[in-house]
């Protein structure tokens, strides 16, 4: 990591259906190889069968999962004199968003439907519906910040 200063952070545009930045981030999340138009399709096609699923907006499902799926708190290791300590810090904005959608790609991936975009459709569906793996990963994240409250005066 560089000392001198920090990357700057560089600007995804938006996707080409819905127009919207955190959809292009989460296709980008999704992506292996390089292979962009596979995780647009697997995107859009997992957003089709969302919005059969619920009878909603897609973009309104997605966006309310991911709000469900962000974490409030987080643990950083702190070493003080010798011992670790896990802190309990308060997780900025951006790496919010950033852990929501790493969490739903990772628990997506997990699942046994056959095909990825079946994987993410449910994944998203679950989480909207306040259920599954990525909400379970921040349930974990939040008790683990509370049971470690007690080393919050060791904030960086």
């Amino acid at each position: 990591m560089s000392r001198r200063h920090r990357a700057e952070k560089r600007q995804v545009l938006p996707d080409a259906k819905y127009g919207d930045k955190v959809v292009t981030k989460f296709m980008n999340n999704i992506m292996e190889h390089g292979k962009k138009a596979v995780a647009e399709k697997i995107v859009y096609d997992a957003f089709d069968i969302m919005a059969a699923k619920s009878k909603q907006d897609a973009l309104k499902v997605f966006s309310e999962a991911l709000e469900n799926v962000k974490p409030l708190l987080e643990v950083r290791s702190r070493r003080v004199g010798g011992a670790t300590y896990q802190v309990p810090v308060e997780v900025r904005a951006e790496r919010r968003q950033a852990l929501a959608i790493r969490w739903i790609v990772a628990a997506a991936q997990k699942r046994s439907e056959t095909t990825m975009t079946e994987r993410v459709a449910n994944e998203l569906l679950d989480a909207f519906a306040n259920r599954g793996s990525a909400v379970k990963k921040r349930e974990d994240t939040h008790k683990m910040a509370e049971a470690n409250k007690a080393f919050s005066h060791y904030k960086f």
